[in-house]
């Protein structure tokens, strides 16, 4: 009878063995070897300054290589779709930025099917959410925002607005502040990111831009570049003197966030084990000295925080999004 005890224990026993290893094999089997992040845009941007440091922390969490590829193109849209089509198993991921927010209600706009949506992906983490900058060159003679819409309005269609594509993340701030001033006559450069963006600003190929605080602090500081206004709620600690839309007068705010993202149907334990490395890479010294170092602060949300934060601001592009489509 005891053995016959025993014999049931063990049975018992081995099982609970094999189901408790069951879960924790499978979570071991991710990663065996090298993610990739996509950033689906040009090296020097903001997504390429911060997805770096990122992927540098994650490697010591997960004990494999995190590589980052640029897939740029047609404002960040080339390198949703990669993702968007990818292999859902967390070995492909995207950093991307508020562009992505509003792809689906440009493709209603040119009345063509959305090739992807909001709900093709699965938001991780919320990295940075920069401020965006008004800024014109050091050969304008604008001081002030008001100068500036006088000026514009004045001659319209004389000034170049250099963004990093059509309806991405630095073009809908100009959308925002229109809503706010009155149409203000630009002609519209897109470029192929923010790094060509600022190019085109610093050699005086557009005479105006919106781009984040940390890709252009140091054209700023070198007095190339003059702000006149910042889309956030508050001051900017690094150029306290540059002041906030709201402070104008223009109730305007807008933020040029990095997130990452997995495809859609990920598995949720794979879900889970990314979410905790990048929740675990953020808080690294390593990482943290990183943004420091760009001008840059940590603004990270967890991916069901990042979720509802994206519901809100997807809203808020779409509707950027429809108003530039009313003035085309």
């Amino acid at each position: 009878m005891d053995r016959h005890m025993d014999r049931r224990r063990f049975v018992i026993g081995t099982a609970a063995a094999a189901l408790a290893a069951g879960p924790a094999f499978a979570q071991e089997a991710f990663p065996t070897h090298a993610i990739t992040i996509i950033n689906a845009f040009p090296p020097g941007g903001i997504n390429d300054l911060v997805t770096r440091p990122l992927a540098a922390a994650m490697e010591p969490i997960l004990k494999q290589p995190v590589v980052v590829e640029a897939k740029a193109g047609a404002a960040g849209q080339v390198g949703a779709q990669f993702v968007a089509s990818a292999k859902p198993d967390g070995y492909t991921l995207l950093s991307h930025n508020t562009g992505i927010s509003g792809y689906a209600e440009v493709d209603k706009l040119f009345g063509r099917p959305a090739k992807t949506t909001r709900a093709d992906f699965i938001p991780l983490a919320r990295l940075v959410a920069d401020p965006v900058l008004l800024l014109v060159n050091d050969q304008q003679p604008y001081k002030t925002l008001k100068e500036f819409i006088d000026g514009a309005k004045a001659r319209p269609d004389t000034l170049v607005f250099s963004s990093g594509g059509l309806y991405g993340a630095t073009h809908l701030p100009l959308a925002y502040l229109e809503k706010a001033t009155g149409p203000l006559k630009l002609r519209h450069l897109p470029t192929n990111g923010g790094g060509p963006a600022i190019v085109a600003i610093l050699g005086n190929n557009a005479q105006v831009t919106t781009q984040s605080v940390s890709a252009t602090l140091q054209h700023v500081k070198a007095g190339k570049l003059r702000p006149l206004a910042i889309f956030s709620a508050t001051r900017s600690k690094q150029l306290p003197d540059v002041p906030t839309l709201k402070e104008l007068g223009y109730d305007v705010e807008y933020y040029l966030w990095v997130g990452i993202f997995a495809p859609k149907a990920t598995p949720p334990a794979i879900v889970t084990t990314l979410r905790a490395a990048i929740g675990q890479a953020v808080q690294s010294d390593q990482f943290k000295t990183t943004l420091v170092n760009i001008g840059q602060e940590l603004e990270y949300l967890d991916g069901p925080d990042f979720q509802k934060f994206w519901d809100i601001d997807g809203t808020r592009t779409d509707e950027a999004v429809i108003s530039i489509g009313k003035q085309g």
